[in-house]
């Protein structure tokens, strides 16, 4: 990713879930990427719960709180040092425990930037272009003051065509922390869309943080609650 030399030092963080093989648990999943440079740390959370009101996976205010605080022991192994700022990527909505818990996390390291950020993946209005060709990758439209649509995928200048097999889906990005700039926030998704190194495709619709995740998910869901794990993301390719 490209940096600014103003741009404070980023830790994202990519939240999903996954179930155990029994089907019996619903646990998290983290993927965390390490600045420009794309290096993976997986991190397994606790154990989510099914809401009732909105039927998404959620985790407790103290899970979520140790999960960003092993997240950030991660980082800190690999850099020497704490972020300046924390972007989160979730795959559900946050609910205020989760918020208070990664805010409590934060506040613990002296981390002042934090930005939470809902990565909807269905639901997400469509754009449509003159012309046959579906909109251009990279096309975003601020629905609201925390609403962004994002095409992560669609027609690129340089092909002079869609490289793609199907009609490309926005991403419907919502941000639930106050003051966040969600064209910042677009641009990064969009950068991270293009950081799978084991891929030859341009890119891909959803960032690496969830990407990685819910591949990870996958393999984590058949080693036992009790077991260490990797913590490199190369052991998950």
């Amino acid at each position: 990713m490209q940096r600014h030399s103003s741009d404070l030092a980023t830790c994202y963080v990519g939240v999903s879930f996954y179930r155990t093989a029994s089907g019996q648990e619903l646990h998290t999943a983290v993927a965390q990427v390490f600045n420009e440079r794309g290096d993976g740390v997986v991190v397994r959370g606790g154990t989510a719960q099914i809401s009732k009101s909105d039927r998404q996976p959620h985790l407790a205010l103290s899970d979520a709180r140790q999960l960003l605080l092993n997240a950030l022991a991660e980082y800190r192994t690999k850099h020497g040092h704490q972020p300046a700022r924390i972007v989160i990527h979730k795959s559900s909505n946050f609910t205020s425990g989760e918020i208070n818990g990664f805010h409590e996390a934060a506040d613990l390291r002296n981390i002042d930037h934090v930005d939470l950020l809902w990565i909807q993946r269905r639901g997400a209005p469509h754009l449509y272009r003159t012309g046959q060709l579906p909109p251009l990758r990279g096309t975003s439209a601020q629905l609201d003051a925390r609403s962004l649509l994002l095409y992560t995928r669609g027609s690129v200048p340089y092909f002079h065509t869609y490289p793609g097999l199907y009609v490309p889906q926005p991403l419907l990005i919502r941000s639930v922390t106050p003051g966040t700039d969600l064209q910042t926030a677009g641009t990064d998704i969009l950068a991270l869309s293009k950081m799978n190194w084991n891929n030859a495709q341009l890119d891909e619709r959803d960032p690496l943080t969830l990407r990685t995740a819910y591949r990870v998910g996958s393999i984590l869901k058949h080693i036992p609650t009790e077991a260490r794990i990797a913590t490199r993301y190369a052991y998950y390719m």
